[in-house]
């Protein structure tokens, strides 16, 4: 399985062969230095850690900033680890590099990213209730949540709500992958991948592209 860490620089259109416009997203995949290889006899499982994106040393902890340099590289903003199967050892050591390369002969990919924050959101723009009707007789609640019926207490196990009862609070600023986006071209000079479809998170927010696990 291959994974990079990235940046969604945001979307734009092209047109394919045969003449037909597609939305798609422009991401700055890479290039990610092989940060530290874990293996089954020394941390329990095979993983690959990467790093992305420079940062200041300031920035940094001075753990983080020796645990960079141990892989002869500067610390970065964005570092996350690639999971291997336990039977199968890591092709990479520390310090290399891995580009946007490793995305040429695949076809789909997943990505993983922050969803915008919304902040404090209402029912209706959070779960997408109806509302009450906008006749004479309402008394100003159109856009409340109504009566939360027997979710109110959650019998035998104490006072709360039941888990899972659609409220106000909340929305948005969470982890999301969509997955299998066409792969439509690739930058190796420039490190840029162009997937069709819309991925999460604002432009300017970081993500994580690995190939699809279902195509």
């Amino acid at each position: 399985m291959a994974m990079l860490l990235g940046k969604k620089i945001g979307m734009t259109q092209v047109y394919d062969s045969e003449g037909r416009m597609l939305p798609v997203t422009v991401i700055h995949a890479g290039p990610c230095p092989v940060m530290q290889v874990k293996t089954t006899e020394t941390d329990g499982y095979n993983a690959l850690q990467l790093g992305y994106e420079d940062v200041k040393e300031s920035r940094k902890k001075k753990p983080q900033i020796a645990h960079a340099a141990k892989a002869k590289t500067t610390p970065k903003r964005f570092v996350k680890e690639m999971r291997l199967c336990d039977k199968a050892e890591p092709e990479h050591n520390v310090g290399d590099s891995l580009t946007v390369s490793v995305f040429e002969e695949v076809k789909y990919v997943d990505v993983i990213g922050i969803s915008k924050g919304k902040g404090f959101a209402g029912v209706m723009k959070r779960h997408g209730f109806g509302g009450f009707p906008a006749s004479h007789g309402c008394e100003r609640k159109h856009r409340a949540p109504g009566s939360i019926s027997s979710f109110a207490s959650d019998a035998g196990h104490g006072g709360n709500l039941k888990k899972g009862k659609k409220m106000a609070g909340h929305m948005g600023h969470c982890r999301i992958t969509t997955k299998s986006h066409d792969v439509i071209s690739i930058d190796t000079e420039r490190n840029v991948l162009v997937v069709k479809g819309s991925v999460p998170g604002p432009s300017g927010g970081y993500v994580i592209v690995r190939s699809s696990h279902k195509s």
